[in-house]
């Protein structure tokens, strides 16, 4: 056999085998728990759509390589330009790539179209954890500014600013959500870029220092998801996770409940304050009155 031979039968076993992994491969993607399964059909039409190119242009070098193999009463003819070809190709080339961009401008308008009725979730990121903050009974979150980032306002809330005294803060990488609910996700970042990601729920956005950018999605089933880092963070990038449990409206509120407020955090936050001047003060005193005692007290010098 030939080495035309062999390339022409690589060439068709790729093609066909392409197609054939991606027909009985187990890694597709997850079940959906969100509204976006048109981020889905965005997807597998890029792959479809790319996968035909892809498969076309093998069978076509294929049978190049076999039609136009090398004969001895054969000749190459030379023909620079071919209009007609051009034309042709400019066509497939203009609508396959219409194809792969038009779906995915249309989904991106609808991602950052967010419902009037959506409820805000703020997301903060940092090395290497998730922290969140709901809105209080007032529907509205505080103002937020670097400058007041610090160990007892670690979501760096204005003081000065109401709205954020009922602030709902859930300091830890886990946080619960409501079924059936669209949510605005707020993303901020004390640090560097992070990349907020619940692949169940297709969304993701990054998290830019100095910006807050978000997205929207509603919940569509209960359930308990990962929340990963999709942007490399720094040497911890791979601990940065969390888990977002989706659950019934009732046990939402529940959890709402056993979370603190900026304002109890802040109150908190006071009288720890004051307990460590007291500490620092008694100690202050008690060092104090050991020097004093050790000043009158006799030294065996004195006695002799």
């Amino acid at each position: 056999m030939s080495n035309r031979w062999i390339v022409t039968f690589v060439l068709f076993v790729v093609a066909i085998g392409s197609v054939i992994f991606h027909l009985v491969t187990p890694w597709w993607s997850t079940e959906i728990a969100s509204n976006w399964s048109q981020i889905d059909f965005t997807i597998n039409l890029t792959f479809w759509i790319t996968g035909f190119v892809y498969i076309a242009v093998i069978l076509f070098m294929a049978w190049c390589i076999y039609k136009y193999r090398h004969r001895p009463d054969r000749r190459a003819e030379y023909e620079p330009e071919n209009k007609k070809l051009e034309i042709i190709l400019t066509v497939i080339t203009t609508i396959g790539v219409a194809g792969l961009l038009a779906p995915g401008l249309i989904t991106w308008n609808k991602y950052v179209a967010v419902p009037k009725d959506a409820s805000q979730l703020e997301v903060v990121g940092k090395q290497w954890e998730w922290s969140y903050r709901f809105p209080g009974k007032d529907g509205k979150l505080g103002k937020t500014a670097v400058r007041f980032v610090s160990g007892d306002n670690p979501f760096g809330i204005d003081p000065k600013d109401p709205n954020g005294k009922d602030d709902i803060l859930v300091e830890d990488v886990n946080v619960t959500l409501p079924v059936g609910k669209s949510y605005k996700m707020l993303l901020r970042s004390i640090d560097v870029l992070h990349d907020f990601y619940v692949p169940q729920f297709r969304a993701k956005m990054d998290l830019v220092p100095g910006q807050v950018s978000y997205f929207w999605f509603t919940t569509k089933r209960t359930g308990t998801f990962d929340i990963l880092c999709a942007e490399l963070c720094g040497v911890g990038h791979h601990t940065m996770r969390g888990k977002v449990s989706v659950v019934s409206p009732a046990d939402f509120e529940k959890f709402l409940g056993e979370q603190t407020t900026f304002a109890k955090q802040q109150k908190e936050a006071r009288l720890r304050r004051q307990r460590d001047a007291k500490k620092r003060q008694a100690a202050k005193q008690a060092a104090k009155a050991i020097k004093q005692a050790a000043r009158e007290t006799p030294s065996a010098k004195s006695l002799d």
